[in-house]
C-alpha cells in the first residue's frame, strides 16, 4: 500500500512493543491506513481523483459532494494522525524505560566496580605498607608482616583463617 516498508527496529524493547501492537487487527490496520495516508501515493491519487471530479463535469461549481467527502476524509485521517502520535509517544516511553533500566544496570555495575576498585587500593596500601616497614628479621618477620597487612587491608582477624596460621 505505501511505497516502502517501515524498517524493522533492533532495539529489543521496540521489537517487543510491535510485536504487542501487531497483535492486534484495529492496530495493523491504522498502522497501514496511517502509512498509505502519509505516502506521496495518497498525495498523488488525490489529485488524479479531484482532477478527474472537476473535469468530467460529475457535479457543478462549488462541489457541494466533493467537499463533503473531503470533510469526512480529514476527520478520518485526524484520527489516524492521532493514533500515529499515541503510537509515537508509546515507542518513546518503551525506549525511554529501557535507557532508565540500561542507567540502573550500569550504575550497579559502577559501584561494584568502585568497590573492588577501593579493594585493590587498599591491597596495593597493604603492601606498600609492608615493603616499607620491612624489617631485618628475616623472610618469616617479613611473611609475617605480609600477612598482617593484607588481613587489615580485607578487614580479617587472625582468628578468621581456615589454615590456622596466625
Amino acid at each position: 500500500m505505501s511505497a516502502r516498508p517501515l524498517p524493522v527496529p533492533i532495539n529489543p524493547a521496540l521489537l517487543k512493543q510491535a510485536d504487542q501492537r501487531r497483535q492486534h487487527l484495529e492496530n495493523r490496520i491504522a498502522d497501514q491506513i496511517t502509512r498509505f495516508a502519509g505516502s506521496m501515493l495518497f498525495v498523488y491519487l488525490h489529485i488524479i481523483w479531484f482532477a478527474v471530479w472537476i473535469l468530467s463535469g460529475v457535479e457543478h461549481y462549488p462541489y457541494g459532494l466533493l467537499t463533503m467527502i473531503v470533510s469526512l476524509e480529514a476527520i478520518f485521517l485526524s484520527t489516524f494522525v492521532m493514533i500515529s502520535q499515541n503510537r509515537a509517544d508509546e515507542k518513546r516511553q518503551v525506549l525511554a524505560d529501557h535507557q532508565w533500566q540500561t542507567v540502573q544496570q550500569e550504575d550497579q555495575q559502577n559501584q561494584e566496580l568502585l568497590a573492588l576498585s577501593n579493594q585493590i587500593l587498599e591491597l596495593t596500601r597493604a603492601i606498600h605498607a609492608m615493603n616499607t616497614a620491612r624489617s631485618p628479621t628475616g623472610s618469616n618477620g617479613t611473611e609475617q608482616a605480609t600477612r598482617s597487612s593484607i588481613r587489615n587491608a580485607l578487614g580479617q582477624r587472625p582468628a578468621d583463617r581456615s589454615d590456622g596460621r596466625a
